[in-house]
Order: C-alpha cells, then sequence, then structure tokens
C-alpha cells in the first residue's frame, strides 16, 4: 500500500490551484431564514447541498461548524456525514470545525471521529482546542499523522476575550499563544512543502505580536462579517501571509440562496485576497 499523501501537501495545492480559501458551513437559524428555509433538518440540508454544490468543485476547503448540525440532534448529525462525503467526493478538503479539546481516551476518541478512514465523519482535518495543554491533543496529532490528515490548532483567535487566555504570559516570558505555536512550530519541522499542523490565528488582531512561522497554514477567520478584510492579511501576518488560508463563512453564506451568488461572492472574496497578497490561480479561472 503507498503512503498516504500529508494533508499539508495536499492543502499547499489545493490553495495553489484553486486559490487560498476556506469558506464555512454555518446553518445557524438566521441564515437559514435569510435563504427562506425553515429552521429545521430539512432546512439544513437544503442548505448545506447548497453550499457544497455550489462550491465545493471550487474552492480550496469547506468548513463545517459541527455544532449547527449537532443540535438537531441524530438527524443533524446525519446530515453533517452527508455533507463532508459529497464535499470531499466533489475535491474539496474538508475541515471539520469542531474546536474539541479534552485529555488520554476522551481526546483518542475525538481524533476516531473525525480522522480515522473508517469514521462516517471522517475530515480531512479537525480544528482543536490546546488549553489543556498541548500535549493533551497527542492522540489527534497522531492520528492525523497516520492517516495523511490535518489538525487546527486554536492560537490566537479572533474573539475579544480569548485573549485572557491567549495574550497571558508563560514560564519565560512568552504569551500562551506563542509557546502553542512553538509546539506547533515543532510538529511541523522539516515537513515539505506545508506541514500538516495549522495553527488558528484571527485575522481581527491588526497585529498578531507574535511569531507566526510556523511551516504550515494559518487559519484565519474574521474576514467580512467580524470586520477584517483581505486588505488587512499582510500586517498580521507579516512574512507568513503565503500560509494563510484566509476563512469566510457569512461574508459568503448570505448571498444565497442562489448557487451562481455563492459562486459569485466566493469569485470576490479570492479577488481580494489575491489583491492583497498575490495574484489568483484557481477554480474559478
Amino acid at each position: 500500500m503507498s503512503p498516504v499523501e500529508p494533508f499539508g501537501a495536499r492543502l499547499r495545492r489545493a490553495m495553489d490551484t484553486r486559490g487560498p480559501l476556506c469558506v464555512g458551513i454555518d446553518p445557524h437559524a438566521s441564515l437559514l431564514a435569510a435563504w427562506g428555509l425553515a429552521d429545521d433538518v430539512g432546512g439544513l440540508e437544503r442548505f448545506a447541498r447548497t453550499t457544497v454544490e455550489a462550491l465545493a468543485g471550487r474552492v480550496a476547503v469547506l468548513k463545517p461548524q459541527s455544532a449547527f448540525f449537532e443540535r438537531f440532534g441524530s438527524k443533524g448529525v446525519a446530515a453533517l456525514e452527508r455533507t463532508v462525503a459529497d464535499a470531499r467526493a466533489a475535491g474539496a478538503l474538508v475541515l471539520m470545525d469542531a474546536k474539541r479539546g479534552d485529555i488520554g481516551s476522551t481526546m483518542a476518541a475525538y481524533a476516531s471521529t473525525y480522522l480515522d478512514p473508517g469514521s462516517p465523519l471522517f475530515s480531512d482535518a479537525v480544528t482543536v482546542s490546546p488549553y489543556l495543554g498541548f500535549g493533551s491533543l497527542r492522540p489527534a496529532l497522531d492520528a492525523a499523522a497516520a492517516g495523511g490528515c490535518g489538525v487546527f490548532v486554536l492560537a490566537l483567535t479572533s474573539n475579544p476575550e480569548g485573549a485572557e487566555v491567549q495574550r497571558a504570559r508563560a514560564g519565560g516570558g512568552r504569551s500562551v499563544a506563542q509557546v502553542m505555536l512553538d509546539h506547533i512550530a515543532a510538529e511541523n519541522a522539516g515537513a515539505e512543502p506545508l506541514g500538516s499542523v495549522g495553527a488558528v490565528v484571527g485575522a481581527t488582531l491588526g497585529d498578531a505580536g507574535a511569531d507566526l512561522a510556523v511551516n504550515g497554514p494559518l487559519l484565519a477567520p474574521g474576514i467580512g462579517a467580524q470586520g477584517a478584510t483581505a486588505a488587512d492579511l499582510p500586517a498580521v501576518f507579516g512574512s507568513a501571509v503565503g500560509d494563510v488560508l484566509p476563512s469566510v463563512s457569512r461574508g459568503i453564506l448570505r448571498q444565497g440562496p442562489g448557487a451562481a451568488a455563492l459562486r459569485e461572492a466566493a469569485e470576490r472574496f479570492l479577488d481580494e485576497v489575491g489583491a492583497a497578497v498575490g495574484p489568483r490561480n484557481d477554480g474559478f479561472r
């Protein structure tokens, strides 16, 4: 059996060929209403299916937010399973936005849920929280490495409340966020063309105030509805801007329910990113 290609290599190729853009699939009640859909499983499925059909063949990454599916119970989780499978079948990488974080066997169970190829929720990558200690993520890191998957670690998030933990000082004077970033860099040491352990760093920060050279992808939420723009990326990410994967949810999703309008919104964001960080070469061209 040939070895599985690492997630970092697959993501680098997707970003280079489709453009650096991650689109969230966030079917919360207000967006369902804006699309004229009921706030029920039927509306959820229509919303997710339309988004996948419009974008999965064109953008690099789709990011379902697990909570908006889980709120409908087992039928919502079944819809999430179909969304992940359909998006991957259409060529998009799927990043499960679950932000899981725990210890020992519980973390191993989360890793199995999202990073085991035999799981119905198997995704290309998953978001995780390291604030039980970076070492608590080891089951997910090991499972991702074995399966050619990725892990995105919360580091400097776009919510203002995050600063009280992430900007706190650890031993040696480093911020807690910098400690996490340094761990990520160590995991990615020697990886080419890009490591498979990413960091979540908000595009709303203005100045990250941290060393972001982690040799891995930098997921950048906050563009669009949270107030950041593509033009902010160079100031936040500096020399690491080439590894940034901007993440947009409401800024694109609120243009639905028409598939053409969703594609046009994604193309517009890609143009803005290209103007800020470099030329485009993507699935819309």
